[in-house]
């Protein structure tokens, strides 16, 4: 069968077969484990108005294909924004398409499992500047708020868990806010969503494995006449964290879409995702910077967990309604109109583990001292015993809040002999953003029972108790809200001169205003009420900046198949680029000062793109540099500027060199693989004033959380009715800290590289039915991730080695 087979869709699910793939599934491996997923998903189908019990994600199998993985398909030729005018060949931008088939024949269920496999591609740990949730940074900078969902900016910081209801993800690299607005100096991660379409097929999958892994998934398209199709995805997920002693993760998710009109001139879609997660947040175990090397705990047990099993919490609601209107005037206009409204809370309960570990040597990792505090406040920690400190008890509930619509006008037409695919458009936005911050370890009357000398419990530095026992009594501690208002206009244009030279041309205006408003909470009882009272807010900081952002790309192809091409772009980041941020007026450090101009970032590439075997096997090169001109950094002890503002006298560089490989080598074999090297630098990290008096310690030193080298590849083999895939991921070793005052000329601490290995195994029973044996960590390496980049703080292992079995069934 060739590469575009997929396997037989059919019209409906009739129970029988429903029975007997979920049968299949519970007797080749761990019942135990499914059990959850299978009596919530039965609790869904009967529930009248929304699944409750449908805990997972989409079956990654629909459309899985017979032969090798096609990864040059028609969803990899076309990035999903009507905004890029040309096909990626020809696109003078590095964009990266991870396709259904590759992360669903490797098994990856979340934005992190997806983004882990793709080089220089690094998460930061724990809390990221908005809360608790994905933390990326792309190229050696941080994308936290530069992710989007079908082009469009998906502000809040949550765990996105599960791919279920997506078609692919985009990576598009370098200084990108021309494309997705305010920001971007890294570059955009872009999750496209299923949507109705033409045809008839049903997917389902049903999966179970070690560490008590469960899931059940459905993909069902259906024509109900010539022009309306309805698509509906379900899933429902539970496992246990590979290599971890206590934390898990549930989640059920529900995804119609409706589409009228299709074969038509005028397409409406209208989309719903409701997806819950119940999942114990993630922080990992105490890491520590000792000489030049960063270091686990000496002698731990990477499975062992620091928090409170009984307290921790992770809870996310996602709703999103998205309707797309598309009307086609001729061959060479067309109009496109998107508006989504969103909504993502998520309530976190959390206990990192911060404190004080004291060795059997009566000294801390680092060599410090066991003892806290002097006189009536000292603490003394005995050996081989952990005093937890820190945000113990740390609730954040966060609400966001989205409002967009956005209009493209695509048109194709001729000047003179030059041929031009013009985009022109605007967008309006309107976010808002809710914290409420609480303590759950207090007493009836909201005071602090761990106040010095007092202190939780002791606990074995090795063996952590893991219960809770004290007084809960959540007291508000913080309240913060934002709005966020962007208005936009965008043009653009791929040139054609010839056959051989093509010019590609972006620009954006955008009016971005946003405010904060943090309010006083009491911390004393009083005449206003008792601790945690609300007394009073203060005055809204508010930021609006007009901002410019371009791009430019000369494209020469020597032939239909290739290109080679130069490029050049910049990104604009105003005080306040995302609703969760905040900025103070006035700012001297830390938070962003209100009344600076935007920083700038700007991108220069060199790179080549060529389609080669027939256009089965796309190989892809660049080199590039990102300049971040100039950030913020404070400006003490300057008369000109007495107190202290911030400046825009920053300037950090990464270079770098970006490979890749994707498609089918022969009709039997296909590749996807990615090589990267970054070479960061911190041009300048203090204010000209102090660089000038040689106080500009940070200066050439690299930049944290950077590899220099990565590299991942995944291919697969065809046998027969038999697939067989293999990859490997390739993680360099990287600087977790920079030079200081305290530490001019001393060493500086690395995170060890790693190697993972992954296997997989399927067996194309029939036109239907699809086995599929996933091995994650096929060698059980142990690493570590999310490192938080402080003098002592802590870092995720990596997950252990899991085995799954997925059955699917498509008809």
């Amino acid at each position: 069968m060739s590469n575009a087979s997929y396997i037989r869709s059919a019209a409906a699910t009739p129970p029988r077969l429903l029975s007997t793939a979920l049968g299949l599934a519970l007797a080749t491996a761990a019942p135990h484990a499914f059990a959850d997923v299978a009596t919530e998903a039965a609790a869904a189908a009967s529930s009248a108005d929304m699944p409750d019990g449908a805990d997972g994600r989409r079956g990654r199998a629909n459309e899985t294909k017979l032969d090798a993985v096609d990864v040059t398909g028609v969803s990899t030729k076309q990035a999903s924004s009507p905004k890029y005018t040309a096909p990626l060949r020809d696109t003078p931008q590095s964009i990266e398409v991870v396709p259904q088939e590759v992360m669903a024949g490797q098994n990856l269920l979340s934005l992190r499992d997806v983004l882990s496999t793709l080089p220089g591609i690094t998460f930061g740990a724990g809390e990221g500047g908005g809360g608790f949730g994905d933390s990326i940074n792309l190229r050696g900078f941080s994308a936290n708020n530069d992710i989007q969902v079908d082009g469009v900016r998906d502000s809040a910081q949550y765990s996105r868990t599960d791919t279920f209801n997506l078609e692919q993800i985009e990576v598009v690299n370098g200084a990108n806010s021309v494309y997705s607005g305010a920001g971007s100096v890294g570059g955009t991660i872009n999750l496209v969503s299923k949507a109705a379409r033409e045809g008839n097929f049903t997917n389902l999958g049903v999966g179970v494995g070690t560490d008590s892994y469960g899931r059940v998934t459905l993909d069902s398209n259906q024509s109900i006449s010539d022009s309306v199709a309805v698509r509906v995805n379900l899933m429902g997920h539970r496992n246990d964290v590979p290599g971890r002693d206590v934390e898990e993760m549930k989640r059920w998710g529900f995804a119609p879409s409706i589409a009228f009109g299709l074969g038509s001139d005028t397409t409406f879609t209208l989309s719903y995702l409701h997806q819950y997660d119940d999942n114990t947040p993630q922080y990992g175990v105490p890491y520590f910077f000792v000489g030049n090397s960063g270091t686990p705990l000496p002698g731990l047990d990477p499975s062992t967990y620091y928090g409170y099993r009984n307290v921790d919490m992770q809870e996310i609601e996602v709703d999103s309604f998205t309707g797309v209107l598309s009307h086609t005037f001729s061959d060479n206009l067309s109009l496109r109109n998107f508006t989504r409204v969103q909504e993502v809370n998520q309530l976190l309960i959390v206990d990192p583990p911060q404190g004080t570990y004291c060795l059997a040597n009566n000294l801390t990792p680092v060599g410090g001292s066991c003892t806290i505090g002097t006189g009536a406040t000292q603490i003394v920690v005995p050996p081989n015993t952990y005093m937890p400190s820190g945000p113990r008890g740390n609730v954040r509930d966060t609400t966001n809040r989205m409002l967009v619509n956005q209009t493209d006008l695509t048109a194709k037409f001729s000047t003179g002999a030059i041929e031009h695919t013009l985009v022109g458009g605007f967008s309006l936005s309107h976010e808002s953003f809710a914290l409420v911050g609480s303590s759950e370890f207090r007493n009836a009357d909201g005071s602090n029972p761990y106040a010095a000398p007092n202190h939780l419990p002791f606990t074995d530095l090795y063996n952590p108790d893991t219960y809770y026992t004290g007084p809960r009594n959540r007291t508000l501690t913080s309240k913060t809200d934002g709005e966020q208002d962007n208005a936009a206009i965008y043009a653009f244009d791929t040139l054609k001169f010839s056959e051989q030279w093509q010019l590609n041309l972006g620009a954006r205006y955008e009016h971005n205003e946003g405010s904060s408003t943090a309010y006083t909470v009491s911390t004393a009882a009083g005449a206003a009420g008792p601790i945690g009272t609300i007394t009073g807010a203060s005055a809204p900081s508010k930021n609006a900046d007009d901002l410019f952002s371009y791009r430019a790309g000369l494209v020469f192809k020597p032939v239909e198949a290739g290109s080679i091409y130069i490029a050049y772009g910049n990104s604009k980041t105003p005080s306040k680029a995302s609703v969760n941020g905040s900025c103070t007026v006035g700012s001297t450090t830390g938070t962003n000062n209100c009344n600076v101009d935007p920083e700038t970032a700007v991108n220069y590439e060199i790179g080549t793109k060529w389609d080669l075997l027939d256009q089965r096997l796309s190989l892809t090169a660049s080199i590039f540099r990102n300049d971040r001109e100039n950030y913020r950094v404070a400006d003490p002890g300057n008369p000109d500027n007495p107190a202290g503002e911030q400046q825009l006298d920053g300037e950090a560089r990464v270079d770098g060199v970006m490979l890749g490989a994707s498609g089918n080598i022969t009709k039997h074999w296909a590749v996807y693989a990615n090589y990267t090297y970054l070479d960061s630098e911190v041009l300048q990290g203090v204010s000209n004033r102090q660089a000038g008096q040689g106080l500009d310690y940070t200066r050439g030193d690299e930049l944290v959380v950077v590899p220099e080298h990565s590299f991942n590849v995944w291919t697969t083999v065809d046998v027969g009715q038999w697939q067989f895939g293999y990859g490997m991921n390739y993680q360099g070793e990287y600087y977790l800290n920079q030079h200081s005052a305290a530490n001019i000329n001393g060493p500086l601490a690395k995170a060890d590289d790693y190697w993972t290995h992954r296997a997989m195994a399927a067996w194309n029973v029939n036109r239907d039915l699809r086995l599929q044996l996933n091995v994650n960590n096929l060698f059980d390496k142990e690493y570590y991730v999310r490192i938080r980049t402080a003098a002592s703080g802590w870092a995720t292992p990596g997950e252990g080695r899991q085995v799954t079995l997925q059955a699917t069934y498509s008809f």
